[in-house]
């Protein structure tokens, strides 16, 4: 019998249980806060908002938008291969974004809070024959409620920085007691691989990156058109996933390059769709002249900053610049993928703050697609001289998608790793 007693583990899910009478409080705080959908409250405590497809279920799991989205190619490979397959998110704008994306056969849900009472509700309700958690997505209650109905579970496009690793280690005997629960981990990396086998995951192997294989954010071609007449024959680039405290950098960027650049146009892209207003006040108060595209505000050839505070259009604004930074990496910390960019035919710069997507970056940087960028004067003086060379602009861009397609695969090898377990779900079953 293997090591599952872990007396951390058994103060966690007597102590979630008693946060149970007030998770109604605490969901409808964060409801006004934006953080969740009101009508879909129920789901967080475990009340399906779908009724369960017939036969065979794979149930997976992604944090948020990356996350979720990462999923979409094992998505579809699943569907195919005959299952219904159920994805949980935990917040709106990957509720938003996924269904808009998911094939026939899928269904959204949002993840139920992991309280043990509404975890049992969630999987007597969904009865999953095969589930699924995306990166470090490591609830105790979920995972021991899944062992307990032999459900087998896997540990998908699973990564696990550094610093997660050395909190986990101040832990050992409660993240065994998780980990020793799950039937296969497939990791990103193999240093990803060896911290997972290190913490207690009894069967590791290695697929790769599934980020590489997810296709390009889809895009209206009307949209894309009009936008890319309004902008002309402007010097343009993009600011994309920014956090609140690169936006003044972004506007400084901007005002540097008018040096060289007098009709130069920045499309900034927030993170926070609701920090639009407050960009462009910010730009205003530079002397510059902003349109927010949540108020349908024209792009013209005064417009010098366009705010594109909407939600799910990331792919309509990727395609219309040839260089892309990309953010929540000078300022905030972890950075946003960069691989859909790349794909689309982009250039990268970022800053040094990417622990989240750290094997990307060093792949897009050694081929020569990517740059850091250590501050705004060098993000402006990059941004000058890419500008100013289109081979060499070009040149960059093409290394950045040559570099994504290079490492894309990792679906295939995942499909294999799952393949046993989902022979054996449908031999059950008789199908």
């Amino acid at each position: 019998m293997k090591e599952r007693r872990s007396l951390l583990l058994l103060l966690y899910r007597g102590g979630s249980r008693l946060l149970g009478p007030a998770a109604g409080s605490f969901l409808r705080r964060r409801e006004r806060r934006g953080k969740e959908t009101l009508s879909r409250l129920g789901e967080r405590m475990g009340l399906a908002g779908e009724a369960r497809p017939e036969g065979p279920i794979a149930w997976l799991h992604g944090a948020s938008v990356g996350e979720g989205l990462a999923l979409l190619p094992l998505i579809e490979r699943l569907t195919t291969r005959g299952f219904a397959v159920l994805i949980t998110t935990g917040t709106v704008s990957s509720a938003a974004i996924l269904g808009q994306r998911l094939p026939p056969g899928a269904i959204h849900q949002f993840l139920p809070l992991d309280i043990p009472r509404f975890v049992s509700r969630f999987l007597d309700h969904w009865r999953p024959d095969l589930a699924m958690l995306a990166e470090s997505e490591l609830w105790p209650n979920l995972i021991v409620e899944l062992s307990k109905r032999d459900v087998p579970l896997l540990l998908v496009n699973a990564r696990l920085s550094a610093r997660s690793f050395a909190r986990w280690q101040r832990f050992p005997r409660f993240i065994r007691a998780v980990l020793d629960r799950t039937t296969l981990c497939v990791a990103q990396t193999k240093e990803d691989a060896d911290r997972f086998k290190a913490l207690g995951a009894p069967t590791v192997t290695v697929g790769g990156n599934l980020k590489f294989d997810v296709p390009p954010p889809p895009a209206d071609r009307d949209r894309v058109s009009d936008l890319a007449g309004l902008i002309g024959s402007r010097p343009v680039w993009l600011a994309a996933s920014t956090h609140v405290d690169e936006e003044a950098i972004m506007l400084d960027v901007h005002r540097r390059l008018l040096r060289r650049f007098p009709d130069v146009l920045t499309i900034v892209v927030p993170r926070q769709t609701e920090r639009g207003g407050a960009i462009a006040e910010a730009a205003a108060n530079l002397g510059l002249r902003a349109a927010l595209r949540s108020r349908s505000q024209t792009l013209d050839h005064q417009t010098n900053v366009y705010v594109a505070d909407t939600m799910g259009e990331l792919g309509l604004f990727y395609r219309l610049t040839g260089v892309v930074f990309v953010g929540k990496s000078l300022a905030g910390g972890g950075g946003q993928n960069p691989i859909e960019p790349a794909k689309l035919g982009s250039a990268i710069l970022h800053g040094p703050l990417v622990a989240n997507f750290a094997e990307v970056y060093r792949t897009l940087d050694a081929a020569e697609g990517a740059a850091t960028m250590a501050d705004g004067k060098a993000l402006a003086d990059t941004l000058t001289a890419l500008l100013s060379d289109g081979v060499k602009l070009r040149r960059m861009a093409r290394a950045a998608a040559d570099a994504v397609e290079r490492h894309c695969g990792a679906t295939d090898r995942t499909m294999r790793a799952i393949e046993p377990f989902a022979k054996r779900v449908f031999a059950r079953q008789g199908l």
